[in-house]
């Protein structure tokens, strides 16, 4: 270089050595009117596998079958879930949020499994974004599967009550 900087290569390997051994993403030396910065990019750290936590009674994803189960034994489990799904009294969550049986702790549940329920009772609450949303009933009916637990989060369409 004519006017610039002299610089030794040998310095900056060492540098860069310091960096990678230390863990630090940049370095920087100051001498009078010199200056050499030596900096390095990291990966963006592989994200974390996400933990879902099902409600009671919520079919679930198998992690990686070790041999295939026979189809007599998992045919049960994907018909009643198509038969949930298909339900005409299906209550289905109509947002994503936080289910709650009951208006507030230790209050006793808006129903409970046999109810009897008028259409456009009160069946439970969603909580969504710090609003408490009533889900009611569809139809006039007995509750005769409540299919979530108190506290449990709810994705959209989940079904949360058959009401018969």
């Amino acid at each position: 270089m004519s006017n610039g900087i002299q610089f030794d290569p040998e310095a900056i390997r060492a540098l860069a050595q310091i960096l990678k051994d230390t863990d630090l993403t940049e370095i920087e030396l100051v001498e009078k009117d010199s200056r050499i910065r030596v900096a390095r990019t990291l990966p963006p750290p592989a994200p974390a596998p996400l933990q879902m936590a099902w409600p009671a009674g919520m079919p679930t994803m198998p992690a990686a079958p070790a041999m295939a189960a026979p189809a007599a034994v998992q045919a049960p489990v994907a018909e009643e879930s198509l038969d949930i799904a298909r339900h005409p009294g299906l209550v289905a969550s109509p947002m994503v949020g936080v289910a709650y049986l009951s208006s507030e702790p230790g209050q006793p549940p808006f129903v409970t499994l046999g109810a009897t329920v008028a259409q456009g009772q009160t069946l439970l609450l969603v909580e969504a974004m710090k609003t408490f949303n009533q889900i009611k009933a569809p139809r006039a009916g007995t509750v005769t599967r409540i299919l979530v637990e108190s506290g449990t989060p709810v994705e959209y369409g989940e079904p949360l009550m058959i009401v018969e």
